[in-house]
């Protein structure tokens, strides 16, 4: 596991950043240790760590305890997708009392070693992704989720037959439904046929 530590200063808050080797999924192509050097250059940063697989439990056990033990106030991880394991981290960082969107990730796994097979390039390519989500977590604000009531009830536009058939639909689920239409009836077009295929039915 390589570290790299330094002392805040400039009133950044405290950043901590993760570089992931995904085993060798991010490893084999890009200089990690080179990425980790860069990143413990950058403003506010004042603890990066290679580590092998960041979204295990060890590897959450680690953000959460370095959370604790160097005051850290914000996170970067360097990995995976955030579609994969953002929750999986922003769950850690609170967990530890810090607030998850004071966390921020870099995708250099999809967005870099996946398509990328020069290491050279793929290296230079990972320490810009880690530059900017530390830039961009250094500015972001806490968030809160909250609880909102829901009036169960749908609205639908239009008394043509799609319209009407869209409030059949919701009503028979059992919401209330309020149809709005411009004209004096509904139908739409339809009502003004005089009879309807296949039954010659009369459309109204």
């Amino acid at each position: 596991m390589e570290e790299k530590s330094a002392q805040s200063g400039n009133g950044y808050p405290r950043v901590g950043v993760y570089i992931c080797d995904c085993g060798a999924n991010i490893a084999s192509t890009v200089d990690v240790k080179a990425v980790v050097d860069d990143a413990a250059t950058l403003p506010g940063v004042v603890l990066a760590r290679e580590y092998k697989y960041v979204c295990s439990e060890p590897g959450q056990q680690l953000i959460s305890q370095d959370i604790r033990e160097q005051k850290l106030e914000r996170i970067v991880v360097a990995s995976c997708s955030p579609r994969m394991h953002e929750a999986t981290f922003q769950n850690a960082v609170a967990n530890a009392g810090l607030n998850p969107y004071h966390f921020a990730m870099a995708n250099i796994r999809e967005h870099v070693s996946w398509v990328i097979r020069d290491k050279e390039q793929a290296t230079v390519k990972a320490k810009r992704l880690v530059r900017a989500a530390v830039l961009r977590v250094v500015l972001q604000q806490e968030l809160f989720s909250s609880t909102e009531p829901v009036t169960k009830a749908a609205l639908v536009l239009g008394g043509g037959i799609a319209g009407i058939q869209a409030a059949l639909t919701i009503a028979d689920a059992g919401y209330q439904v309020f149809l709005v239409e411009r004209e004096p009836s509904i139908g739409g077009h339809m009502a003004k046929l005089d009879k309807t295929f296949p039954t010659l039915d009369c459309s109204a």
